[in-house]
């Protein structure tokens, strides 16, 4: 069970994207139409929608816009240009982050993220530069007050990889990439829907961040790459000490 510090940093980068939440539905909508262009409009046959409605359903995005985003990909309208990227690089103090966009432009694109790095004292690296620090895996998190030992057994029992607990009661389960769908559908089925869930690329490799400066400029550069239209999900390997994650917080 990792230490408390990784658990500050999964919940202030939630909290820190739920603030944006306009945002996240413009995203979503992209990630729904973008399935079902690559794997059908079924949810049953394609588990990357099925995880994509999981999540815009827990957004509280409505069932009809759903079912719209999916019609256009299924049509292949403007599902047809666009295109999966990924950028890697290092923000200040060697934090390395991976940048996932989707677009129809990829120039304009590429263009923007290294502004982005450009600006906040980052540098963007060549593929591979930073991949090999994060894993794919599967995280589903739960609100305050779970039953811990209920949970950890459900868990343990499905297949889950880790289970961490916050200091408020909340908690985070982990598992494989390949056993994510799996092991949230047995959990769910056991009683524990999952407040939130999703396939994130995990750091392996940690990079301490020690003064509030460095992490103002850190975040500085995350928001900032969240905040572009293109950018689907930003992933980093900064570990911040809960008394600097506190003062951000203020």
């Amino acid at each position: 069970m990792a230490g408390h510090s990784k658990w500050a940093n999964i919940k202030h980068r939630k909290g820190r994207q739920d603030a944006k939440r306009g945002k996240i539905f413009t995203k979503l909508i992209r990630e729904l139409t973008v399935s079902a262009k690559h794997g059908g409009p079924n949810p049953g046959d394609n588990p990357r929608l099925r995880l994509a409605v999981d999540k815009a359903l827990t957004a509280n995005m409505p069932r009809d816009t759903i079912d719209r985003a999916i019609a256009r990909g299924a049509g292949n309208n403007e599902a047809d240009n666009m295109v999966e990227l990924s950028y890697e690089g290092y923000a200040p103090s060697g934090v390395a982050l991976i940048i996932e966009a989707m677009t129809d432009n990829r120039n304009r694109t590429a263009a923007e993220v290294r502004h982005a790095f450009s600006k906040c004292g980052g540098n963007l690296g060549t593929d591979g530069s930073v991949a090999y620090m994060f894993e794919r895996k599967g995280q589903i998190s739960f609100a305050a007050g779970v039953n811990e030992e209920a949970l950890m057994e459900a868990a343990l029992e499905a297949g889950a990889e880790d289970i961490e607990m916050g200091d408020d009661g909340s908690a985070l389960v982990s598992t494989s990439f390949a056993d994510f769908l799996s092991v949230n559908e047995a959990l769910t089925e056991a009683g524990f829907k999952g407040e939130e869930s999703e396939v994130a690329m995990v750091p392996n490799i940690s990079a301490p961040v020690t003064d509030l400066e460095t992490a103002q400029k850190v975040l500085k550069l995350i928001d900032m790459l969240e905040d572009l239209d293109d950018v689907q999900n930003v992933y980093h390997n900064a570990e911040i000490p809960d008394e600097i994650m506190a003062q951000l917080d203020d």
